[in-house]
């Protein structure tokens, strides 16, 4: 990964494209009032949702790549890597941006919530599709919001205002994103869900610093599988296999922890690694760079 771009808040990716900084929380772009700007692969801090009539062809987005539907929306959130790298052409986007800083949820009922919105995981690989009726409904709330911020200084009454109006698009976007749901195999969807939330928890609660890495047995266990039929179904939903999973997972940890200034050592301690050389083989064979040839090139 080379020429990333860090955005530690939601002012970082306006100058970048030279857009209005309205607030030091919140950033809201109309793409269609813009020049055209470079393409950007962005490490972020903060979350964002890009409502898009169209997107470039391809885009990174943690470990793959993906391609957008038309009228559709990407979630990011902070320690994800996604956008397509600088290769010095310009583009002109037909649509909206929306970032907002953390900070703005602490202590509100909504950043309590936020693991209900499966949309902003890096589990959910898609964008979501919006029905032609849900464009204008969106995109009116983003001016709204817009407008608020450009006639009114910040004060805790607007960012009661701010959030009012998050809660609202987030719902939006979840009715898309459970109708797309609906349309999946519920199977295998259903335990791919449960198997990315489990590895979460357990990162979140330190456990691999006490117990090492995940294993495939203990996540079958959890889930109530078999080893072998649980790596049998994940094959069939991904085409991988459920070691593969689990070590991608790990790196998209590693990335986030070694772009926010970690060291080799203090990542592959904070990720249950004993001996740094293992931590540095996985994260070859999965990017194919060493730690410190991705600290070097970002």
């Amino acid at each position: 990964m080379k020429n990333i771009l860090k955005v530690d808040n939601p002012n970082d990716f306006c100058r970048f494209i030279e857009a209005p900084v309205l607030h030091p929380l919140v950033s809201i772009i109309h793409f269609d009032e813009l020049p055209p700007f470079r393409h950007s692969l962005n490490n972020y801090s903060v979350y964002g949702l890009f409502i898009q009539r169209q997107f470039p062809k391809t885009l990174s987005y943690g470990m793959k790549t993906m391609q957008a539907s038309d009228a559709s929306i990407i979630a990011v959130a902070p320690g994800q890597i996604g956008g397509l790298e600088d290769n010095g052409e310009r583009i002109s986007l037909c649509g909206w941006a929306l970032l907002w800083s953390p900070e703005l949820l602490h202590g509100s009922d909504l950043g309590s919530h936020m693991d209900q919105y499966q949309y902003f995981s890096y589990f959910f690989t898609d964008s979501l599709r919006m029905e032609p009726s849900e464009w204008p409904c969106i995109t009116q709330l983003l001016a709204q919001m817009r407008q608020e911020l450009m006639e009114h200084e910040d004060s805790p009454s607007l960012r009661s205002i701010l959030l009012g109006y998050l809660r609202l698009i987030f719902e939006y976007c979840n009715r898309i994103y459970q109708r797309q749901l609906s349309l999946e195999d519920k199977g295998s969807s259903d335990l791919l869900k449960r198997f990315h939330a489990l590895l979460q928890q357990y990162f979140r609660e330190n456990r691999q610093q006490r117990q090492g890495l995940p294993t495939v047995a203990y996540c079958a266990s959890e889930l109530a599988y078999s080893p072998r039929y649980f790596g049998d179904i994940v094959h069939k939903a991904t085409g991988g296999t459920a070691i593969g999973y689990i070590h991608n997972f790990v790196i998209n940890q590693a990335k986030s922890l070694l772009m926010n200034g970690h060291n080799i050592s203090e990542t592959a301690r904070i990720l249950g690694f004993e001996i740094p050389n293992h931590f540095t083989r996985l994260f070859k064979k999965i990017t194919g760079l060493t730690p410190s040839e991705f600290i070097g090139n970002s």
